[in-house]
């Protein structure tokens, strides 16, 4: 699946997410729910996010996901060599939110290097 199908989906699946973008292994964005701007400071947010969780942990392997949550809503970040950053309003099925967010993730084609190997 593409990366536009794949953020299309999650949006009609999950109600919850606000706004949504890909990222890949290197933290770039591929695709994005919102404006070029929203989606770079998005992504900064979300390598900033993953890169402090990962600070904080005393075992050397990298954070997997991350929710943060505040009053007016909550950040998700999914990381599986790609990643997914989700906002959300307040309150939402965390579970539910990040189980969506793994499937969006597992939904997208291979990266063009892996496309061969199968």
């Amino acid at each position: 699946m593409e990366p536009k199908q794949a953020l299309a989906d999650l949006k009609d699946i999950s109600t919850e997410v606000e706004a949504a973008a890909l990222l890949d292994e290197e933290g770039a964005v591929v695709s994005s729910t919102l404006d070029a701007e929203r989606s770079r400071e998005i992504a900064r947010l979300a390598r900033e996010l993953l890169a402090s969780a990962d600070g904080v942990r005393r075992r050397r392997v990298p954070v997997s996901q991350v929710e943060v949550a505040m009053r007016a809503g909550s950040v998700f970040v999914v990381r599986a060599g790609r990643t997914i950053v989700a906002t959300t309003g307040p309150e939402p099925t965390s579970g539910l939110i990040l189980y969506d967010l793994k499937a969006c993730l597992s939904a997208l084609a291979p990266p063009l290097e892996d496309a061969g190997a199968a």
